[in-house]
């Protein structure tokens, strides 16, 4: 699984659980729960900095007024990685013959990047 995203302040080791969006045109600082994805210009919070950020002079904050939670665990690199697994698994087309009569009959392992597929025992 992917590892939690973290505070965007500095030398901050918690999980984010909030995300900072700038409104510029509006002056406002919007800190509401985390976002589904990373986002460029916003920032990702944890509930101590969310419910203690303070905007410029003139700017207001809204911010969400309920529980920060962090987000349920996901499961994108395992999909991920079984989706590989059964493409790299498929049949491969046979080759078509070539003209050297002397072909090696002993099956041949096939190679993805990083995977190896080995064909099953005939």
């Amino acid at each position: 699984m992917r590892s939690p995203r973290r505070c965007s302040r500095n030398g901050c080791p918690r999980q984010a659980v909030a995300t900072l969006t700038y409104v510029y045109n509006e002056s406002t600082a919007v800190v509401g729960p985390l976002a589904a994805f990373a986002e460029p210009h916003t920032y990702d919070l944890c509930e101590p900095h969310a419910r203690s950020l303070t905007a410029p002079r003139g700017w207001d904050v809204v911010r969400h007024e309920g529980e920060f939670e962090p987000p349920p665990p996901t499961t994108d690199d395992l999909v991920a990685l079984a989706e590989a697994v059964r493409e790299a698994a498929r049949p491969v087309a046979p080759r078509p013959p070539e003209d050297d009569q002397n072909t090696n009959p002993t099956p041949q392992t096939g190679r993805r990047g990083h995977l190896r597929v080995i064909p099953p025992n005939h």
